[in-house]
Protein backbone atom coordinates (compact mmCIF):
# COMPACT_ATOMS: atom_id res chain seq x y z
CA UNK A 1 0.00 0.00 0.00
CA UNK A 2 2.93 2.32 0.50
CA UNK A 3 4.76 4.02 -2.33
CA UNK A 4 7.40 2.17 -4.31
CA UNK A 5 10.45 1.52 -2.09
CA UNK A 6 13.64 3.37 -2.87
CA UNK A 7 16.05 1.31 -4.92
CA UNK A 8 19.81 1.34 -5.40
CA UNK A 9 19.26 3.28 -8.64
CA UNK A 10 17.73 6.13 -6.63
CA UNK A 11 20.81 6.73 -4.48
CA UNK A 12 23.81 5.32 -6.38
CA UNK A 13 26.60 7.41 -7.84
CA UNK A 14 26.60 7.14 -11.63
CA UNK A 15 29.95 8.82 -12.19
CA UNK A 16 32.29 5.96 -11.34
CA UNK A 17 36.06 5.86 -11.45
CA UNK A 18 37.18 2.43 -12.61
CA UNK A 19 40.40 0.74 -13.66
CA UNK A 20 41.24 -2.07 -16.05
CA UNK A 21 43.01 -5.35 -15.29
CA UNK A 22 46.26 -3.92 -16.68
CA UNK A 23 46.21 -0.75 -14.57
CA UNK A 24 49.37 -0.45 -12.52
CA UNK A 25 49.76 -0.19 -8.76
CA UNK A 26 50.79 3.45 -8.71
CA UNK A 27 47.94 4.52 -10.97
CA UNK A 28 45.47 2.70 -8.72
CA UNK A 29 46.84 4.37 -5.60
CA UNK A 30 46.81 7.77 -7.34
CA UNK A 31 43.18 7.34 -8.42
CA UNK A 32 42.10 6.40 -4.90
CA UNK A 33 43.79 9.46 -3.45
CA UNK A 34 42.52 11.84 -6.12
CA UNK A 35 38.91 10.71 -5.94
CA UNK A 36 38.88 9.98 -2.20
CA UNK A 37 37.64 6.41 -2.55
CA UNK A 38 38.79 3.22 -0.85
CA UNK A 39 37.98 0.79 -3.67
CA UNK A 40 37.71 0.79 -7.46
CA UNK A 41 35.80 -1.51 -9.82
CA UNK A 42 37.97 -3.34 -12.32
CA UNK A 43 36.35 -3.47 -15.76
CA UNK A 44 37.18 -4.92 -19.12
CA UNK A 45 35.64 -4.65 -22.57
CA UNK A 46 32.69 -2.26 -22.60
CA UNK A 47 32.35 -1.96 -18.86
CA UNK A 48 32.00 -5.54 -17.68
CA UNK A 49 32.95 -5.75 -13.99
CA UNK A 50 35.52 -8.48 -13.34
CA UNK A 51 36.66 -7.53 -9.85
CA UNK A 52 37.27 -4.83 -7.26
CA UNK A 53 40.62 -3.54 -6.04
CA UNK A 54 40.67 -1.92 -2.61
CA UNK A 55 43.10 -0.29 -0.22
CA UNK A 56 43.33 -3.63 1.56
CA UNK A 57 44.57 -5.19 -1.68
CA UNK A 58 47.34 -2.58 -1.93
CA UNK A 59 48.56 -2.74 1.66
CA UNK A 60 50.58 -5.97 1.37
CA UNK A 61 52.94 -4.10 -0.95
CA UNK A 62 53.79 -1.74 1.91
CA UNK A 63 53.66 -4.42 4.60
CA UNK A 64 56.28 -6.60 2.93
CA UNK A 65 58.32 -3.70 1.55
CA UNK A 66 61.16 -3.96 4.07
CA UNK A 67 61.22 -7.69 4.74
CA UNK A 68 60.55 -10.88 2.89
CA UNK A 69 58.11 -13.19 4.65
CA UNK A 70 59.39 -16.50 5.87
CA UNK A 71 58.20 -19.79 4.42
CA UNK A 72 55.62 -20.35 7.14
CA UNK A 73 54.22 -16.84 6.72
CA UNK A 74 54.13 -17.27 2.95
CA UNK A 75 52.12 -20.46 3.33
CA UNK A 76 49.77 -18.85 5.82
CA UNK A 77 49.21 -15.72 3.75
CA UNK A 78 49.51 -16.85 0.17
CA UNK A 79 47.01 -14.29 -1.09
CA UNK A 80 48.70 -11.31 0.56
CA UNK A 81 52.22 -12.30 -0.41
CA UNK A 82 51.10 -12.81 -4.00
CA UNK A 83 49.59 -9.33 -4.05
CA UNK A 84 52.77 -7.87 -2.61
CA UNK A 85 54.73 -9.26 -5.53
CA UNK A 86 52.57 -7.94 -8.33
CA UNK A 87 51.96 -4.54 -9.90
CA UNK A 88 48.74 -4.98 -11.90
CA UNK A 89 45.10 -4.75 -10.88
CA UNK A 90 44.26 -8.17 -12.31
CA UNK A 91 46.59 -9.82 -9.80
CA UNK A 92 45.55 -7.73 -6.80
CA UNK A 93 41.79 -7.45 -7.23
CA UNK A 94 39.15 -9.42 -5.41
CA UNK A 95 37.28 -11.53 -7.93
CA UNK A 96 34.57 -12.19 -8.71
CA UNK A 97 33.28 -8.84 -7.57
CA UNK A 98 30.36 -8.63 -5.16
CA UNK A 99 27.83 -6.58 -7.13
CA UNK A 100 24.21 -5.54 -6.94
CA UNK A 101 21.48 -4.67 -9.44
CA UNK A 102 20.00 -1.17 -9.80
CA UNK A 103 16.51 -2.40 -8.87
CA UNK A 104 17.60 -3.91 -5.56
CA UNK A 105 16.06 -2.26 -2.50
CA UNK A 106 18.15 -0.33 -0.01
CA UNK A 107 17.67 -2.96 2.74
CA UNK A 108 18.92 -5.62 0.32
CA UNK A 109 22.03 -3.57 -0.39
CA UNK A 110 22.60 -2.92 3.31
CA UNK A 111 22.31 -6.61 4.17
CA UNK A 112 24.73 -7.57 1.40
CA UNK A 113 27.29 -5.04 2.60
CA UNK A 114 26.94 -6.26 6.18
CA UNK A 115 27.14 -9.94 5.23
CA UNK A 116 30.24 -9.46 3.08
CA UNK A 117 31.87 -6.80 5.28
CA UNK A 118 32.28 -4.30 2.45
CA UNK A 119 31.66 -0.56 2.25
CA UNK A 120 30.56 -0.15 -1.36
CA UNK A 121 29.09 -2.21 -4.19
CA UNK A 122 29.46 -1.87 -7.97
CA UNK A 123 26.01 -1.62 -9.51
CA UNK A 124 25.63 -3.69 -12.67
CA UNK A 125 22.92 -4.55 -15.15
CA UNK A 126 21.85 -8.06 -16.14
CA UNK A 127 24.94 -8.40 -18.36
CA UNK A 128 27.33 -7.38 -15.60
CA UNK A 129 28.01 -3.97 -17.12
CA UNK A 130 28.91 -1.22 -14.65
CA UNK A 131 26.12 1.32 -14.13
CA UNK A 132 27.17 2.98 -10.89
CA UNK A 133 28.42 2.41 -7.40
CA UNK A 134 26.57 2.50 -4.10
CA UNK A 135 28.21 3.13 -0.73
CA UNK A 136 27.11 2.98 2.87
CA UNK A 137 26.75 6.76 2.83
CA UNK A 138 24.44 6.51 -0.20
CA UNK A 139 22.13 4.16 1.70
CA UNK A 140 21.72 6.78 4.41
CA UNK A 141 20.52 9.43 1.97
CA UNK A 142 16.89 8.47 2.59
CA UNK A 143 17.25 9.75 6.15
CA UNK A 144 17.87 13.22 4.74
CA UNK A 145 14.22 13.49 3.66
CA UNK A 146 12.49 16.40 5.39
CA UNK A 147 9.95 15.90 8.15
CA UNK A 148 7.34 17.58 5.97
CA UNK A 149 8.00 15.17 3.12
CA UNK A 150 7.73 12.18 5.43
CA UNK A 151 4.49 13.44 6.99
CA UNK A 152 2.95 13.99 3.57
CA UNK A 153 3.83 10.48 2.45
CA UNK A 154 2.49 8.89 5.64
CA UNK A 155 -0.80 10.71 5.28
CA UNK A 156 -1.15 9.92 1.59
CA UNK A 157 0.05 6.32 1.48
CA UNK A 158 -0.96 5.05 4.92
CA UNK A 159 -3.63 7.11 6.67
CA UNK A 160 -5.84 8.03 3.71
CA UNK A 161 -5.71 4.52 2.26
CA UNK A 162 -6.28 2.59 5.47
CA UNK A 163 -8.88 4.93 6.96
CA UNK A 164 -10.80 6.49 4.05
CA UNK A 165 -13.77 7.37 6.27
CA UNK A 166 -11.94 8.68 9.32
CA UNK A 167 -8.60 9.92 8.00
CA UNK A 168 -9.46 13.54 8.72
CA UNK A 169 -9.55 12.69 12.43
CA UNK A 170 -5.95 11.45 12.30
CA UNK A 171 -3.11 13.85 12.99
CA UNK A 172 0.34 13.04 11.57
CA UNK A 173 3.39 14.87 12.85
CA UNK A 174 7.05 14.14 12.16
CA UNK A 175 9.96 15.60 14.13
CA UNK A 176 13.57 14.58 13.48
CA UNK A 177 12.33 11.63 11.45
CA UNK A 178 10.10 10.33 14.26
CA UNK A 179 6.44 10.07 13.30
CA UNK A 180 3.54 10.41 15.73
CA UNK A 181 0.03 9.34 14.74
CA UNK A 182 -2.84 10.47 16.97
CA UNK A 183 -6.63 10.49 16.72
CA UNK A 184 -9.56 8.08 16.51
CA UNK A 185 -10.27 5.71 13.63
CA UNK A 186 -13.31 3.60 12.87
CA UNK A 187 -11.46 0.32 12.30
CA UNK A 188 -9.30 -0.43 15.31
CA UNK A 189 -8.07 -3.69 13.79
CA UNK A 190 -6.09 -1.71 11.25
CA UNK A 191 -4.09 0.28 13.81
CA UNK A 192 -1.21 -2.27 14.05
CA UNK A 193 -1.02 -2.34 10.23
CA UNK A 194 -0.89 1.46 10.13
CA UNK A 195 2.08 1.39 12.51
CA UNK A 196 3.92 -1.22 10.43
CA UNK A 197 3.32 0.61 7.16
CA UNK A 198 4.48 3.89 8.69
CA UNK A 199 7.68 2.18 9.82
CA UNK A 200 8.22 1.02 6.21
CA UNK A 201 8.25 4.57 4.81
CA UNK A 202 11.77 5.24 3.54
CA UNK A 203 13.68 7.56 5.83
CA UNK A 204 11.61 6.86 8.93
CA UNK A 205 13.63 6.82 12.15
CA UNK A 206 10.88 5.70 14.54
CA UNK A 207 7.10 5.62 14.91
CA UNK A 208 4.86 6.42 17.85
CA UNK A 209 1.39 5.18 17.01
CA UNK A 210 -1.20 6.59 19.42
CA UNK A 211 -4.27 5.91 17.29
CA UNK A 212 -7.40 4.81 19.12
CA UNK A 213 -10.77 3.26 18.34
CA UNK A 214 -13.87 4.71 20.05
CA UNK A 215 -14.50 1.32 21.63
CA UNK A 216 -11.19 1.62 23.47
CA UNK A 217 -12.48 4.58 25.44
CA UNK A 218 -15.79 2.82 26.15
CA UNK A 219 -14.12 -0.34 27.44
CA UNK A 220 -11.79 1.63 29.69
Amino acid sequence: MTSTPYTVADVMTTKVIAVTPSTGFKDIATAMERWKVTALPVIEGEGHVVGVVSEADLLPKEEFHEHRPGLIEQMRRLGDTAKAGTTRAENMMTAPAVTIRPDATLPQAARLMADRHIKRLPVVDADGTLKGIVSRADLLKVFLRTDEELATEIRRTVVERLFPLSHEAVKVTVAQGIATLTGEVRDGDLIPLAERLTHSVEGMVDVRCQLKHPADATSS
